[in-house]
């Protein structure tokens, strides 16, 4: 037995080494699955960890703890509570404390908390020494110039206004070493509404006025208990620790549960769509396997009818068809296991953790097992239905016809099938059932109904032809209709061909649905996140990086105000920013800012003394005072000048700070300054009427009758009792209310006007609630909320998405002045931008703590769930292909004999010999070429009926429209490269019968030469 099937396997090497491809190619989709899974599981999960938000990647035990001077007590019972209640293996811990208080800064007094975090100084660039004993503080860079503080002053820290002080010596400025890293992830230590805080050694907080701090407990989930390693379920276990630390008085701050929905859910789906890619390949290559057991087949059938003659039982018979089988099904799936391992590799990376590998491993070897076993079980059916007939039609060369009335059932059935994966597709679960094969169905139903129709138009096209003298056109047409197993071959590349294109198309679609969330997201090609003093510094410095203003952009986020806004330098922005159509008008708003650009600005302030003409009116003593901005530094600047007498008078203060030139901010009407130097709002029936400004040295007026007499060059407060301002015959008379009670926030500023006030801007979504009367204002302009006027609309901002505010950074800093609102500094870059401009920006006085580009950002959505789904399909698409190329390989080769015999007989009967070889090109030629436009077709229609299109990202990002599934590109791209595949391989498996008929062939004296 061995020897007959050793011999029938060098007999029919061509036939034995296609299903030995056809195996390979299987098994390496089959044995890459397990191992792509796995490794595409964990690679999600890190990239939804890497995009999650800060909070969602830590959680936080608080309370707000009377420490009763022993701090370090406090840290440790928290500690101690902590580990009992809430035990997360491989998780580090930080503590810290933070007690919130007030600060006083220019007319306002922002947040500020003093504030102790394990290893703080690691984790600060440092411009002076860490603090280390009690009462020392490190602040902001940031903070210390808004307050005016360096090395030495006294910071001074009030919980309220009657409250006694908290004072702490400044030894350092600090800027975030890591501002987005895990070690800052508690918003505790960082600014959100305020100032970033003051960071001071544990034993500061043995003061009694800050004896009752929140006591933190952080934790940094590692990637492994999020992705769930070992089992290990993470989202019940903080909910039971939950509870029980509730029980105990303690809060925990939990926002993980987005992110660990995200990694469940990127689990499953990569799960599925390896297993509905993997079926599909698995399905062609049975069916491939199928048609190469029929085609082979032929030449087997004169062994069955002889071993039937001599008496061969069936089972015997099938053993040796068996046996012929069985060695290249078993080579290709032993070639194809390491080739899956290596594939998956390529295409995910390793799978680290043993118990994974071990798991994958097991899988892999299941999975070729089910190739070997369901090709074999297809290759004996198929063979089971030759040995059932009889020894007369076994030898019989004619076939038996096209089909009976058992293939037109099966038809059907599939017919049945891709309508029912059709309604699936389009119903309201759409990743349900049938609905994720959905196109192959179509694509297959298209295949079977074009096949039958091809037959057709075979069997009356071909006697037409032949009788009205069309001899290659008739020959052709009569080898398709009467070979049989044609229109199988014909359906397998339809299917083939639209599963590529398809796959194509979807993978197209996921590079660029990547790559537009990630410009949308980032708002450029390269974004650097910088650390400035405030926004006149970043202004500054990076128009003094990029004169030209083409490379770079000065950005800055708010995305805790509402709506949350985006100031950007709107004169470069069209030459920077990625923009897209949904976006606007890129010029919008630098337009609405050019057309009205607010009052010309006074001259600069650059000398050391200001003098000042008034009249005052009022009995109680009043004070008057200018709040000036350094142009070059954004510095604040007060002048007090000395208490005001009643009457006309003239008053001078020093200035300090201003040599490099300084503008106006704002007035200040006051109480005399009491003697720590704080401000309280204007007794009331105050009044002052300014008649001018000068400065020592300079002719020039600071503030002559034009401007003090031009009402649009001032604006009082916008919240509670603010001071009335009169401007006019030269004058600006600024007066209390007397009807209303002073206030040191409220009442006691007029700003000066050197922007377009109410200042334009883009809106995108809908209003806020509080925007009532359609009346816009918004926060993000200083202490106090500043009307806005909308000069447009749109569906979609860069970086703040379908909600949000574009705004004028010019304009905002200077309505501003030196009030600091919160928000992130970035440079948006061009693909202009090289080296030399992010160095001449750290020259500009620019700290650089990150960065980011759009081409990183694409590359991390790759890892997530949908993008791995559509490579692992792009690699099964590439599959199908090669399957189908394979079975037109195996059909030309069985067939090339019995066409050889019958061209050359036709030859002898007066065929021209060009036209006999392009009746052998024309009859591979036209299967390939109708499978090939059917294929294309049947793709284009699957498309929209069975709702084709480029998964959504992990986190259901939808801000904007994801690109076409199957456009004219993937459809051409396809169609190239499965012509230059299917083409290759037709012409290859020809070029022998072609050879042959060339070469002529003995008999009768007749020769092929020159005929």
């Amino acid at each position: 037995m061995f020897a007959l099937i050793w011999g029938a396997v060098r007999t029919r090497t061509t036939q034995v080494l296609t299903v030995l491809v056809l195996t390979a190619l299987a098994a390496a989709v089959a044995a890459a699955g397990p191992w792509f899974a796995y490794a595409s599981i964990n690679r999600a999960a890190a990239a939804d960890v890497a995009a999650a938000p800060n909070e969602q990647r830590t959680v936080s035990v608080q309370q707000i703890s009377t420490i009763e001077g022993d701090p370090q007590a406090a840290l440790d019972q928290l500690e101690s509570t902590v580990r009992g209640q809430l035990p997360l293996p491989s998780a580090d811990p930080i503590t810290g404390l933070a007690l919130p208080l007030g600060v006083r800064a220019g007319g306002a007094t922002p947040s500020m908390s003093v504030a102790y975090r394990e290893g703080f100084c690691d984790h600060l660039r440092l411009d002076g020494p860490c603090p280390s004993q009690p009462g020392e503080a490190a602040i902001s860079a940031a903070a210390a110039q808004q307050l005016g503080l360096t090395a030495g002053d006294t910071l001074t820290l009030r919980a309220s206004q009657n409250a006694d002080p908290v004072s702490l010596t400044v030894v350092a400025r600090y800027t975030y070493a890591d501002a987005t890293g895990p070690y800052w992830n508690n918003p505790l230590f960082k600014a959100e509404q305020g100032l970033d805080p003051a960071f001071t050694p544990l034993d500061t907080f043995r003061r009694r006025e800050l004896a009752q701090p929140t006591v933190a407990f952080d934790l940094t989930l590692p990637e492994s208990l999020l992705r769930g390693d070992g089992g290990y379920r993470l989202g019940p276990a903080l909910q039971e620790a939950q509870y029980r630390l509730a029980a105990s008085g303690l809060r925990l701050v939990n926002s993980s549960g987005p992110l660990l929905t995200a990694i469940n859910h990127d689990r499953e789906e990569i799960r599925l769509g390896v297993v509905v890619a993997m079926l599909q390949t698995l399905v062609l290559t049975w069916f491939a396997i199928g048609l190469a057991g029929r085609y082979t087949g032929r030449d087997r059938r004169g062994d069955a009818a002889l071993l039937k003659l001599r008496g061969s039982t069936r089972s015997a018979m099938l053993r040796l068809a068996w046996g012929q089988h069985l060695l290249p099904l078993t080579v290709g799936a032993l070639a194809g296991l390491p080739a899956g391992y290596l594939l998956a590799r390529w295409l995910s990376g390793p799978v680290v953790a043993p118990a994974q590998r071990v798991e994958a491993l097991l899988l892999s070897l299941a999975a070729v097992g089910a190739v070997l076993a369901g090709g074999l079980l297809v290759l004996a059916a198929v063979e089971g239905v030759v040995l059932r007939k009889p020894v007369a039609e076994l030898l019989r060369q004619v076939g038996s016809g096209r089909g009976d009335w058992r293939a037109g059932l099966a038809d059907l059935l599939l017919l049945a099938i891709a309508v029912a994966a059709v309604y699936q597709a389009r119903s309201s679960a759409p990743g349900s059932g049938l609905a994720a094969a959905a196109p192959a169905l179509v694509a297959l139903a298209v295949a079977l109904l074009l096949a039958r129709l091809l037959g057709r138009i075979a069997d009356r096209g071909g006697s037409v032809a032949m009788r009205t003298g069309h001899l290659r056109l008739g020959l052709t047409s009569v080898q398709v209709s009467r070979q049989p197993g044609s229109d199988r071959v014909f359906a397998l590349v339809v299917v083939a061909v639209a599963l590529f294109a398809t796959t194509l198309g979807l993978w197209r679609g996921d590079v660029a649905a990547r790559a537009e969330r990630s410009g949308a997201e980032l708002g450029a090609d390269r974004v650097l996140t910088v650390q400035a003093a405030n926004r006149t510094t970043l202004l500054r410095a990076v128009r003094a990086a990029d004169p030209e203003g083409d490379k770079a952009m000065a950005a800055v986020i708010d995305t805790g105000s509402t709506p949350p806004t985006l100031a950007v330098d709107s004169s470069r922005l069209a030459s920077v920013a990625y923009w897209r159509p949904e976006f606007g008008p890129v010029g919008l708003l630098a337009a609405a800012t050019a057309e009205s650009p607010g009052p010309s600005p006074v001259p600069p302030i650059t000398g050391d003394r200001l003098t000042v003409r008034v009249r005052s009116e009022g009995r109680a003593p009043a004070a008057l005072g200018l709040a000036l901005q350094n142009e070059s530094s954004g510095a604040g600047v007060a002048v007090q000048f000395p208490t005001l007498r009643p009457g006309e008078q003239t008053l001078t203060a020093a200035v300090t700070g201003c040599a490099e030139g300084c503008r106006l901010l704002r007035w200040v009407l006051s109480s005399p300054p009491e003697r720590n130097g704080d401000l309280l709002a204007a007794p009331r029936g105050s009044a002052v009427t300014v008649r001018a400004l000068t400065q020592t040295g300079s002719p020039v007026e600071i503030l002559g009758a034009a401007q003090l007499g031009d009402i649009a060059r001032w604006r009082p407060g916008t919240v509670g009792a603010a001071l009335d301002i009169a401007a006019g015959d030269g004058t600006l008379r600024i007066a209390a209310d007397p009807n209303k009670a002073g206030n040191p926030d409220i009442g006691s500023q007029v700003f000066a006007v050197d922007a377009a006030v109410p200042p334009p801007v883009v809106m995108a979504g809908a209003m806020p609630e509080d925007w009532r009367f359609d009346e816009p204002w918004l926060g993000s302009y200083g202490v106090q909320p500043v009307p806005v006027r909308i000069a447009g609309t749109t569906g979609v901002l860069p970086v703040l998405g379908r909600g949000g505010v574009l705004l004028d950074l010019e304009t905002s800093r200077r309505i501003a002045g030196d009030a600091n609102p919160p928000g992130r500094f970035q440079v948006w870059l061009s693909p202009r931008a090289d080296a030399a401009t992010v160095d001449a920006l750290r020259r500009a006085g620019l700290t650089i703590s990150g960065e980011e580009t759009a081409a990183r950002r694409s590359a991390q959505f790759a890892g997530q769930a949908p993008s791995a789904i559509t490579r692992f399909g792009m690699v099964a698409g590439v599959v199908g292909l090669l399957l189908a190329a394979a079975a037109i390989a195996v059909a030309g080769a069985v067939d090339r004999r019995g066409r050889l015999e019958q061209l050359r007989a036709l030859r002898r009967q007066g065929l021209p010999l060009d036209t006999a070889v392009g009746t052998a090109y024309a009859g591979t030629s036209v299967l390939i070429v109708t499978g090939l436009i059917a294929g294309l077709v049947a793709a284009a229609i699957a498309n929209p009926v069975a709702r084709v299109a480029v998964r959504g990202f992990a986190d259901g990002w939808n801000v904007l429209p994801p690109p076409g599934a199957l456009g004219w590109p993937a459809l051409g791209i396809a169609g190239a490269v499965s012509l230059v595949v299917l083409g290759l391989v037709g012409w290859l498996s020809v070029l022998p019968l072609i050879r042959g008929l060339r070469a002529g062939f003995t008999g009768a004296g007749f020769t092929g030469a020159g005929r």
